[in-house]
């Protein structure tokens, strides 16, 4: 008996998305793409376009491609620059995917400025992919919308296509099917004219290919009248258990695709063959603390493609079971699907600062369901992200002693790249706060409230929102939206638009003891004073303090003070408590995932949140009329929730000033009395130094003198009920 997948089709690659069929259009809403249409993670003009919004191009390599089957008509579409200069943004065509044709390309000159300008194009009757791409970018961006592609008018002279299923079949893809070993089946593939006045002969069917006696055609059409269809058998008997292929040609009168070429995978029994081994050589670059590459060298016999497993917590071991496909995201044991494809590299995101990482890479041929992994031998391998991507002497200028260390904090952030509001749905979402999940749908999380919001890619803000911690009407440039205080990422956290953002308002953050509303980790209500306050989940509430005193410290100038407001409108007569944001900061220090957020920002903004890197700062810093405190206490108002009362589960560690000229503090919040081990090791993984000290449950702070020690990068690892690394630098 036939299996029951027999039906199978599967066309060009194993990754590759179904076709659209035409006519097609999209308009760009920020929703799912349409069947056939991908893109590279654009953003998008929300207020702009033919018809609002439209596809935003703002980085080099951006694309929009469309995959679609039957012969194509005109491509319609409105195209306009923004701020444009020097570059180039092309409309290309392609048959295959890979080797691509332009039919249109714009520059400074041609392209329109301001003004979204229709623009038609004829295709090539042979394509099949259509991509608009932003060659080549010197200045500006591209908008594009309304793209429309209509099908090719009826032709009166013959014209093939052949469906296998229901499905059409390009000429060069291939079908896949099965039997049972030495059992023939029998494949049905149906030839259609799609001319309206000629008819479509067919001088021969031949098979061909490696295993080509395992396959016979029954029958074929010696013609096929305007508009008609005929049937084409195919007998399949394999020798042989695994993949047996063959290459079957269609020779017919049709002017352009005389020699129709379907690619035959018949699999003997139900799996393909598996492949001779697995790849090897498995590296880690760029690595960083919010992602890093995979590289491994191909594996021998060029299988179908690759399976990358990851696990965030201890070395994966477990197998894909043969027969089924996996997508980025899904689940498999202590392990989640990181990627399937047929490259020999790919990313590793959502990541944390300094901690370890594990991966098996498996080989497999064949698609779903006769897929078939090598389990035998995985390649595996660990690496550890970069604990802290800070310049050794970023701080070299900033000491805490000095009168202007206000000042002089603020002119080091200043001034910064301005990444622009529009911009955080594919710079932050997509980049960094989204994470794989099952399906090969994409996560993020409300940081207020802890929802998580599952969405398919393209990211569109319907549900969630940007929310300014420090709220736009505090700030004194309201109702500016054009500076970068409005877009500083910093600043800027994904949340749940109605349920916490709408909720919150312009209330400033605060414990919440009498709740009139609450959303699952955050509350609505009164404090002790009966004011109104918001109160973010505990996992934010650090977060959240450090943003306020980043936004506070890096727009602060002489003649504009963005002290915390106090009142904060004629409706809020009062203001932000400082003591308890400093409280919270001390309660949530900075974490893996925050303080790899510190980096990548930098990485975008050029520069850094100081109150993640060096936590003591804030306790220099009046917040509420930016003036410099002498002689804090250090930890700062850390007892006034209590530490380990506020989270008790939470074993946390600090270390300031870092770098250092020699005297550290280390902050360690522990959940219960015990002695701990703390090491200092060099480079090259040699002890410098090992000390005990004896902890007591909560918050402890702890000495540190390492003046004798020669200058550079070393680890700090404490060591009791948990293991902690961090990256210490002597200066």
């Amino acid at each position: 008996m036939k299996n029951i997948f027999t039906s199978l089709l599967i066309i060009v690659a194993l990754t590759a998305t179904a076709q659209s069929t035409l006519p097609t259009a999209w308009s760009f809403p920020t929703t799912i793409f349409p069947t056939g249409w991908t893109n590279s993670g654009i953003a998008y003009y929300t207020g702009s376009g033919n018809t609002p919004p439209a596809a935003k191009f703002d980085t080099q390599t951006d694309w929009v491609q469309l995959y679609f089957s039957g012969t194509p008509g005109t491509l319609t579409y409105f195209v306009a620059g923004n701020s444009f200069s020097g570059g180039t943004f092309d409309v290309q065509e392609s048959i295959n995917g890979i080797t691509w044709t332009t039919l249109h390309s714009f520059n400074d000159v041609t392209l329109p400025p301001s003004t979204y300008t229709q623009f038609t194009d004829n295709p090539a009757p042979g394509s099949h992919y259509i991509r608009f791409y932003y060659t080549f970018k010197a200045a500006g961006n591209v908008g594009l919308d309304d793209v429309n592609l209509n099908a090719a008018p009826p032709s009166p002279i013959q014209e093939i296509n052949v469906k296998y299923n229901n499905t059409t079949v390009l000429t060069s893809a291939e079908v896949w099917f099965n039997s049972p070993v030495s059992t023939q089946t029998q494949e049905t593939f149906t030839v259609e004219n799609l001319g309206t006045t000629n008819t479509l002969t067919i001088s021969s069917a031949v098979i061909t290919g490696p295993n080509a006696t395992d396959f016979s055609v029954a029958s074929f059409p010696a013609t096929v009248g305007a508009l008609g269809n005929g049937t084409l058998q195919i007998n399949f008997t394999p020798a042989a258990a695994g993949t047996r292929t063959a290459v079957l040609t269609i020779n017919n009168n049709d002017t352009d695709e005389s020699a129709y070429i379907i690619n035959l995978n018949g699999v003997g029994g139900n799996f393909a063959t598996e492949p001779t081994g697995a790849p090897t050589n498995l590296s880690f670059t760029n690595i960083k603390s919010y992602r890093f590459k995979l590289n491994w060298t191909a594996a021998s016999g060029s299988p179908t493609g690759y399976i990358v497993l990851r696990s965030d917590f201890n070395a994966t071991t477990v197998l894909p079971v043969d027969g089924i496909g996996y997508s980025v995201g899904d689940q498999i044991g202590n392990s989640k699907v990181a990627y399937v494809g047929t490259n020999i590299s790919c990313w590793a995101n959502y990541i944390g600062a300094n901690q370890n990482y594990y991966f098996e890479v498996f080989s497999f041929n064949g698609p779903v369901p006769f897929i078939n992994y090598f389990e035998l031998a995985p390649l595996n391998g660990m690496t550890i992200s970069s604990a802290s991507m800070q310049p050794p002497t970023y701080y070299n200028g900033i000491n805490t002693s000095a009168p202007t260390f206000v000042a002089d904090l603020t002119a080091l952030i200043n001034p910064h790249t301005d990444n622009f509001y529009g911009n955080y749905g594919p710079r932050m979402i997509s980049n960094f706060w989204a994470r794989d999940t099952s399906n090969g749908n994409k996560a993020i999380t409300c940081v207020y409230s802890g929802e998580d919001l599952v969405y398919t890619e393209p990211f569109g803000w319907v549900s969630f929102s940007r929310e300014h911690t420090f709220c736009h009407n505090w700030m004194p440039t309201n109702p500016s939206t054009t500076g970068p205080e409005y877009s500083d990422y910093f600043n800027l956290f994904p949340t749940d638009q109605i349920n916490a953002n709408a909720i919150r308002s312009n209330y400033p953050l605060g414990i919440v003891t009498t709740i009139s509303s609450s959303f699952m980790g955050s509350k609505f209500g009164t404090n002790t004073s009966g004011q109104t306050v918001f109160e973010p989940r505990d996992e934010q509430k650090g977060d959240a303090a450090r943003a306020l005193f980043y936004m506070a410290t890096c727009y602060n100038l002489p003649t504009q003070n963005w002290g915390f407001p106090n009142p904060i409108s004629t409706s809020i007569m009062y203001g932000e408590n400082q003591n308890l944001m400093k409280a919270w900061h001390y309660a949530d220090l900075p974490d893996a995932r925050e303080i790899a957020k510190n980096d990548y920002i930098d990485s975008l903004q050029g520069n850094r949140n100081p109150f993640i890197d060096s936590v003591n700062y804030a306790c220099y810093i009046d917040f509420n009329n930016m003036t410099k405190v002498s002689g804090p206490i250090i930890p700062c108002n850390a007892s006034s929730i209590g530490l380990a009362d506020h989270n008790p589960n939470k074993i946390q560690m600090a270390l300031w000033p870092n770098p250092s000229d020699g005297s550290f503090i280390l902050f360690y919040q522990t959940k219960e009395s015990e002695t701990i081990i703390i090491r200092l090791i060099d480079t090259s993984g040699r002890v410098v130094i090992e000390q005990s000290n004896k902890v007591e449950l909560g918050a402890n702070t702890i000495s540190l003198d390492f003046h004798k020690i020669a200058k550079g990068m070393y680890t700090l690892q404490l060591q009791g009920a948990n293991t902690i690394n961090e990256t210490l630098i002597l200066k």
